[in-house]
């Protein structure tokens, strides 16, 4: 039976099954836990949680008297009809309703926003990782706020948490690239119109595609250079062995468990395991392999730096074309993420050069962009935020640049920071 009481009547000993509040206020990554430790029960207890319903058929049970006296009793009103609601009851069954999208905003209000959720699902994807090294099962079910609250920062503004996941460290790649594939998965979901269920299912099966890697040699998976022929073999098992620990598991649908197995695999039959070939393909393997492969071509990795985000778009455009994505996929990505992503630079007609700080909403070629150095003067100038897509704008983009080529670092601070 389930109790909801306030968090200063939690004991040790006791199953929290749910936190009544938002997941990133959670001390704990996963949303059931049993508190063994009172470092675990002063975590919560300090955090801005309020209240949380244990599980008394799985761990301590609580002295009603007590938690009864110390509360008080509240009237809530649910489609019209009272019921008073103790903090101490069994959990009522209540009409669901969906929840309203969340409004739009500009990126640089969602940078934040968006930076607070990243910190936290690094946590919880290395602690995933590292149970499965250690043999636990997973459970996709402590995985759902996570993907919900990327889902929501997507929804508010795609380019916030897409272009800050893809700022991963070398270090984090491997936790990081779960989830900007998870908000890239989103993204596209979004742009293809697909219902809530299917775009959370898809949200899912981008954070868990690369858990197969968790069973890989570490001296292989962290390998600073080149893998051998033998290596590489080696690391092809990874879909394989993430399919599997999923098949363990628990609460895992079809959709996440096909694309763990197959997003490596081509359209023109030449990816692995399987070397499936066009519609043998689902749409959602199609859709992480497009996601997987912009993620990873973008970050930094211990033996290469990120490439541009426009750049890779144009050589992921050329790779369609020879049967690597299915075309109509790839399409929709380029749509959900723009010709030039947030954080590509890209020089005017002027002859100025730009970081795009976001989409326009008119064309793909009309991004926002922030102005910062003049190719005529070959100096810097004082940042300009333009908007191309506006009726009145009179320049244009008029080529990718690479950062590398004009030696610039620190860009990214332009597109995040405030207007």
């Amino acid at each position: 039976m389930r109790k909801k009481i306030p968090v200063g009547q939690l004991r040790v000993g006791m199953f929290i099954d749910e936190v009544s509040g938002s997941w990133l206020d959670n001390p704990f990554w996963k949303s059931a836990v049993l508190l063994t430790d009172p470092k675990e029960l002063a975590q919560i207890r300090s955090s801005p949680i309020k209240e949380v319903w244990i599980d008394v058929g799985k761990g301590r049970d609580v002295d009603d008297e007590v938690i009864e006296d110390a509360l008080p009793r509240q009237v809530d009103v649910v489609d019209g009809v009272e019921f008073t609601a103790s903090a101490v009851a069994e959990e009522p069954e209540l009409p669901q309703a969906d929840s309203a999208a969340p409004p739009t905003v500009s990126l640089q209000d969602e940078v934040a926003r968006a930076g607070r959720i990243c910190a936290k699902a690094r946590g919880a994807m290395k602690t995933m990782f590292q149970d499965v090294r250690m043999g636990k099962a997973i459970d996709t079910e402590h995985c759902l706020p996570l993907v919900d609250d990327i889902t929501q920062s997507v929804q508010r503004n795609p380019g916030a948490i897409v272009s800050l996941a893809r700022l991963k460290t070398s270090d984090d790649y491997t936790y990081m690239h779960s989830v900007a594939v998870c908000a890239l998965m989103v993204a596209l979901s979004r742009q293809l119109k697909l219902s809530a269920e299917d775009t959370r299912e898809a949200g899912l099966a981008g954070l868990l595609h690369d858990l197969g890697k968790s069973a890989m040699p570490t001296e292989v998976l962290n390998k600073p250079g080149k893998l051998t022929d033998a290596e590489f073999t080696i690391m092809k098992g990874h879909p394989g062995a993430g399919h599997r620990l999923l098949q363990e598991g628990h609460g895992v649908g079809p959709i996440a468990m096909d694309v763990c197995l197959h997003h490596h695999e081509k359209v023109n039959g030449q990816g692995y395991p399987h070397g499936l070939k066009g519609d043998d393909i689902s749409l959602f393997a199609k859709m992480g392999a497009v996601c997987d492969v912009y993620d990873a071509i973008t970050s930094n990795r211990p033996y290469k730096a990120g490439w541009d985000p426009a750049e890779s778009i144009r050589l992921m455009a050329q790779w369609g074309k020879d049967g690597h994505f299915d075309e109509a996929v790839l399409q929709s990505f380029i749509r959900s993420i723009g010709i030039y992503p947030t954080g590509s630079l890209v020089k005017l007609k002027s002859g100025r050069l730009g970081v795009v700080v976001e989409q326009g909403p008119q064309s793909l070629l009309a991004p926002v962009v922030k102005v910062f150095f003049s190719t005529k003067s070959n100096q810097r100038i004082p940042p300009e935020l333009l908007d191309l897509g506006h009726p009145g704008a009179s320049d244009q983009i008029a080529s990718r640049e690479s950062p590398a080529a004009w030696g610039f670092t620190g860009l990214d601070d332009l597109w995040m920071a405030h207007r």
